[in-house]
C-alpha cells in the first residue's frame, strides 16, 4: 500500500499483482475511452438529426464530437500502450485483441475524416459524412466490447490479471471517477470552442 497526496489528503494506493504501481495509470487510460464513447454517441446523436433535418450546424456539431471523440481515442491507445510496456513488456502486441481492435475502431474514424474531404459540395459532404458516422458508431460496441470478450485477452478481467473490480478498489475510486466526470468536461468545453469557431467560420462564409 503506497500513499499519495491527492488534493491535499493521503489516498492509499494498494499493490495490485502484475500492475502494481502502474495502476494509476486507470486515473488517464480508462476515462478517455469513457470520454472518447461520450464524444462518439454525441457525434451519432448530431449526425441522426442532420439526416432528419439538414442544417449546417448540426453536421458542424457532429464533425466536432467526432473530433474531439477521435483525439481522446487516440490518448486512450497511447496510455494503454504506456501500460502495456509496463506490464507486459511491449509497446504494442497482436496477442491482444482489444489493443488492435480498438485501433481499428480509431481507424474507421479517420477514414471518417478522410472522406468528408473527397467531396466539394458541402450538403452532399454532410449528408454522406452522417451515414458514414452512423455506421462507424455501431461499430464502437463490437470492436471495444462485444468482440474483445469472446477472445483470449491479457487486459484485466482475463487469466493473470485482476479483474477490473479489484482495479477500482475503493481507494482508487475516489480519483478514477472524478477523473471520468473531469475529462467528459474537457471534451465538452473543447467541443463548445470548436463549434463556437466554425459557427463564426460559416457565418463570415
Amino acid at each position: 500500500m503506497t500513499l499519495v497526496i491527492v488534493g491535499g489528503f493521503l489516498i492509499p494506493i494498494p499493490d495490485i499483482p502484475i500492475l502494481e504501481q502502474s495502476a494509476r495509470n486507470l486515473f488517464l487510460h480508462v476515462p478517455m475511452w469513457f470520454t472518447m464513447a461520450v464524444c462518439f454517441g454525441a457525434g451519432l446523436i448530431y449526425s441522426i438529426k442532420y439526416l432528419n433535418n439538414p442544417d449546417p450546424i448540426t453536421d458542424h456539431k457532429a464533425e466536432t464530437a467526432t473530433q474531439v471523440g477521435l483525439m481522446f481515442g487516440i490518448c486512450g491507445l497511447l496510455t494503454g500502450a504506456v501500460w502495456a510496456r509496463f506490464t507486459w513488456g511491449t509497446w504494442w502486441t497482436f496477442a491482444e485483441p482489444r489493443m488492435n481492435l480498438s485501433a481499428l475502431g480509431m481507424m474507421i474514424y479517420v477514414a471518417y475524416f478522410v472522406l468528408r474531404t473527397a467531396f466539394d459540395n458541402p450538403e452532399k459532404r454532410a449528408k454522406i459524412a452522417a451515414v458514414f458516422n452512423v455506421f462507424a458508431a455501431t461499430t464502437i460496441p463490437f470492436l471495444l466490447y462485444i468482440i474483445p470478450r469472446q477472445l483470449p485477452s491479457l487486459h484485466p478481467g482475463a487469466e493473470g490479471n485482476p479483474a477490473f473490480s479489484e482495479i477500482t478498489a475503493p481507494e482508487l475510486r475516489y480519483i478514477f471517477y472524478p477523473a471520468v466526470v473531469g475529462f467528459i468536461g474537457l471534451a465538452i468545453w473543447i467541443s463548445n470552442i470548436l463549434n463556437r469557431y466554425k459557427k463564426v467560420k460559416l457565418e463570415l462564409e
